[in-house]
């Protein structure tokens, strides 16, 4: 049919392939040459091909790629992980580091706190005792005081007893008494 002229109008070249069509299906085809017996050893054939093909570039190059994508990110992973712990353990000797570090300054600052206080209490009670040193000095010396003003006022007592005795005695009686008598009356009373 390829072999008429060109000179076909497009009634003619539809009627020619409805022709064919029709010619086709009366041999047992169905319109899909892929449904056909005959054409499926040559599909079948390139199928293993693919599959071959396909097995071949997944087995040697994407599998080995993805595999190696894999360990290193494993590794990556694991190498994060490793240097976290060594992080986390150094950040650990270093709390302890510092705790003892403040336990030690904290036993310093007792330690210091109870030398001042210390210090503070000697001085205190060194002021304390100079402090009474002097207060007993002038108490002693106030005391001396008063015992020679007693002693003094003690003695004019005598004398003040003496005459007022004197000056009683010479009024109630109108006379005055004598020295002897006055002085016996004075110790008798004493």
């Amino acid at each position: 049919m390829a072999a008429q002229s060109t000179n076909e109008t497009p009634d003619d070249v539809s009627s020619d392939v409805i022709a064919d069509t029709h010619a086709s299906v009366e041999h047992g085809s169905s319109g899909l040459p892929q449904l056909e017996f005959q054409h499926w050893a040559g599909q079948i054939g390139y199928l293993l091909i693919l599959f071959v093909v396909l097995y071949v570039l997944i087995a040697k190059v994407f599998a080995p790629r993805l595999r190696k994508v894999m360990d290193e990110r494993a590794d990556t992973i694991d190498t994060a992980i490793a240097a976290a712990r060594s992080v986390q353990t150094e950040a650990a000797a270093q709390v302890e580091a510092a705790r003892a570090e403040v336990e030690k300054a904290r036993a310093d600052a007792r330690a210091t706190a109870a030398a001042a206080k210390a210090r503070v209490t000697e001085e205190f009670n060194a002021r304390l005792a100079a402090d009474e040193a002097v207060v007993g000095a002038r108490i002693a010396e106030a005391e001396a005081k008063i015992a020679a003003t007693r002693d003094a006022a003690m003695g004019n007592v005598t004398t003040i007893a003496t005459d007022a005795t004197s000056a009683m005695v010479e009024r109630l009686t109108g006379k005055a008494p004598t020295a002897a008598e006055l002085s016996a009356t004075i110790k008798g009373a004493a």
